[in-house]
């Protein structure tokens, strides 16, 4: 068996905050944990300088082809960094690319999946990646949606909102935890101490309840305007903007929901993100989308 645990999720969906939530209760510090070293601990798969140590060259100067009979090295010295299971961080659907998978099964032991409504997703996405909302829905609905190698990180297949999920919650299994976003808002102590009994960890009640403390919204919020965030993108004013499901109903304009709803109405209906009984269409959005 393997050895790595996939904090897995589409982007925007509340990654970074089970990473903080993670490394507050492992590490249990006396105050919040250091949002700039979270790769300290909870690595990411796509990060360049770990192809470099088998490709001797720029990461931009990798090739798609280099980069996928890479990527299977990569995971099993992962699983070397560390005695125990490692935590690694992934936005990478769980498909195959290139004919090889993106994830290799044999170095895996696990996977926590975070999903969040593609309502709230698609304005987080555009505000990340510095796109109007309508260019987010179409590429969050794009099958083969992917983020190209750049300077730091090497390519990542996201494909579409309802692929991603697809791929990884489509068959339930023991070694699987699935985490709504919206749950780790509205019933946080329940949520996070499910993700704790999946996990095995003796944590008593009170250790995680202060892990939820440090690792919440107002937290990690404040930790960015004191620290900075390395993985805040150059689009955004700040990473951690909102912290609150629901947002879309101002935003959302009648033709979006209708779009989105139109792309992944399978996929929200296991999830109950669809259909949504007391919606109606905002003033405010209309007109910011006119």
């Amino acid at each position: 068996m393997g050895k790595i645990i996939w904090l897995a999720s589409y982007p925007k969906s509340g990654n970074t905050w089970l990473r903080a939530f993670l490394h507050n209760l492992l590490r249990n510090p006396k105050d919040a944990y250091d949002l700039n070293k979270m790769s300290d601990f909870t690595l990411g798969d796509s990060t360049g300088i770990l192809y470099q140590k088998f490709l001797r060259k720029p990461v931009r100067e990798m090739t798609p082809e280099e980069i996928s009979v890479i990527r299977p090295k990569v995971q099993k010295m992962l699983t070397e960094a560390m005695p125990d299971n490692i935590f690694v961080k992934t936005h990478n659907a769980l498909v195959s690319h290139i004919d090889r998978p993106l994830i290799d099964m044999a170095c895996t032991a696990g996977a926590i999946y975070v999903v969040r409504n593609p309502f709230d997703m698609v304005i987080s996405h555009a505000d990340h990646y510095g796109r109007s909302i309508d260019e987010s829905i179409r590429i969050t609905a794009t099958e083969e949606a992917v983020v190209v190698t750049g300077e730091d990180n090497v390519y990542e297949i996201h494909c579409s909102w309802s692929r991603h999920v697809e791929s990884w919650t489509g068959r339930p299994h023991r070694a699987l935890h699935v985490m709504r976003y919206e749950d780790m808002l509205a019933r946080p102590m329940e949520t996070f101490s499910g993700l704790v009994q999946f996990l095995h960890l003796p944590a008593e009640a009170e250790r995680i309840r202060r892990s939820i403390e440090l690792s919440s919204f107002d937290s990690l919020r404040k930790l960015e305007e004191e620290q900075g965030f390395i993985e805040r993108s150059k689009s955004q004013k700040r990473f951690f903007r909102r912290g609150k499901a629901g947002g879309w109903r101002e935003q959302l304009t009648p033709a979006q929901v209708a779009a989105i709803v139109a792309a992944h109405e399978p996929q929200m209906r296991r999830f109950g993100y669809w259909p949504v009984a007391d919606w109606a269409p905002s003033p405010v959005a209309a007109a910011a989308n006119a």
